[in-house]
C-alpha cells in the first residue's frame, strides 16, 4: 500500500516502490499501489502471461480428464505453480504433506486419502495450496458459473456445493466418489473469506465426509477411512518486508469487494510471499463427534496462523 503524501528522503532518488509502514494507519479510500505507468505495464504483462499460460495448460488437461492415469492430478498443480511464478509470489512451505498422488487400488488396499482443512483469506490460497498439494478443492455452486475461472475449475476436477441442504447427500456422495478414487480433498470449513488477521470458527458441517451423521450414513454410499491434515495460510512479504495488519488487505479477497479491482491492485506489486505449514494429520476416529473434531482442526489451524503471523518460525523461503 502506498501513500500519495509519503516524502522521499533528502538525498535520495525518489521510486515507485509502494512505501511500507507495518504502522501506518490508511484511510480506506487510498489505493493499494503506486500510480505508476511501470507498476501498471507489470500488471498488464503479468495478468497476459497468466491467461496465456491457463490457455495452454487448460488445453492439455481438457485431454487428460477424459483419460486414466495421475497426470490429470498433477497437471492443475503446474498450472498453479507456473501463476505463482508469473505473480512474483515465493512460498515457503513448513512440515510434510501426508497426502500424495494415489490410485483407487491404493486406496482399497488401506492407504487413506487427506482432507486438507484450511483457513480462508482470499482467491490466492487456492493458488497457493495448489502449487503445493496435488488436491481437489471443494468450491461453493457459484464459482462454477464464473467466466473463465468456472472452466479453469471444472478442468482442475474441483467439486462444487451450494448452500441447499436438498442437495448435500448428492455432494457428500460427489466427495465419497474421489476420496474411493484416490483424490486428496482441500476444504474451507469457514465457509467464507475474512480478512486474513483472525480464522473464523469452522462449520461442522464441512467435516461430514470424514466423519458422517446418521443422516449422511442413511443410504449413500459410505467414504473410506480418512485422515485430516490441517493447513495454515499466511501472506508474510510484500516487496520483501514483513506484512503488517494494514497491509493484509492487499492479499485478502472477502465481503463484497469486486475481484477485477483487487486483481489489479495486487498485480501491481513487484513481489510477494506465503507461508503454507503443513500441520500434524488428525485422525477423525479419535473424536467423539463431528463438532469436537472440527473444535480440534480450527485450534491447530488458527494457532498455526497465530505462530506464522508472529514471524515465529524458522525455516527458509524456498
Amino acid at each position: 500500500m502506498s501513500h500519495r503524501d509519503a516524502k522521499t528522503p533528502n538525498g535520495r532518488r525518489g521510486h515507485n516502490r509502494p512505501v511500507l509502514d507495518g504502522n501506518a494507519d490508511f484511510p480506506a479510500f487510498q489505493p493499494t499501489t503506486s500510480s505508476s505507468l511501470y507498476s501498471r505495464l507489470r500488471c498488464i504483462r503479468r495478468l497476459s502471461l497468466v491467461l496465456i499460460w491457463a490457455f495452454w495448460v487448460c488445453c492439455i488437461q481438457a485431454i487428460l480428464i477424459r483419460l486414466p492415469g495421475r497426470l490429470k492430478i498433477l497437471m492443475p498443480q503446474l498450472l498453479w505453480k507456473g501463476v505463482c511464478l508469473i505473480m512474483g509470489i515465493r512460498t515457503t512451505v513448513i512440515g510434510k504433506s501426508a497426502g500424495g498422488v494415489r490410485s483407487a487400488k491404493d486406496v482399497r488396499s488401506g492407504q487413506r486419502p487427506v482432507v486438507f482443512v484450511a483457513n480462508h483469506c482470499s482467491w490466492l490460497d487456492i493458488i497457493i495450496i495448489g502449487s503445493a498439494l496435488p488436491g481437489v478443492f471443494v468450491a461453493k455452486g457459484e464459482v462454477g458459473k464464473w467466466p473463465l475461472i468456472g472452466t479453469a475449475s471444472r478442468l482442475g476436477r474441483t467439486i462444487f456445493v451450494s448452500r441447499n441442504r436438498q442437495d448435500t447427500g448428492r455432494e457428500l456422495q460427489d466427495m465419497a466418489a474421489r476420496l474411493w478414487d484416490g483424490d486428496d480433498i482441500v476444504l474451507f470449513p469457514e465457509g467464507t473469506s475474512s480478512d486474513g488477521s483472525r480464522v473464523l470458527p469452522f462449520l461442522s458441517s464441512f467435516f461430514a465426509v470424514a466423519k458422517p451423521g446418521r443422516l449422511e450414513q442413511a443410504g449413500l454410499p459410505k467414504a473410506p477411512p480418512v485422515l485430516i491434515q490441517p493447513v495454515s495460510v499466511v501472506y508474510d512479504r510484500l516487496e520483501g518486508l514483513p506484512v503488517g495488519r494494514s497491509r493484509r488487505n492487499v492479499f485478502s479477497w472477502y465481503g463484497d469487494m469486486d475481484l477485477a479491482p483487487h486483481l489489479w491492485s495486487f498485480g501491481q506489486w513487484r513481489s510477494m510471499g506465503a507461508s503454507l505449514m503443513l500441520h500434524d494429520p488428525i485422525n477423525p476416529e479419535d473424536y467423539r463427534s463431528r463438532k469436537e473434531l472440527a473444535r480440534a482442526t480450527f485450534k491447530v489451524v488458527n494457532d498455526g496462523a497465530a505462530e506464522l503471523r508472529r514471524g515465529q518460525t524458522d525455516t527458509a523461503r524456498s
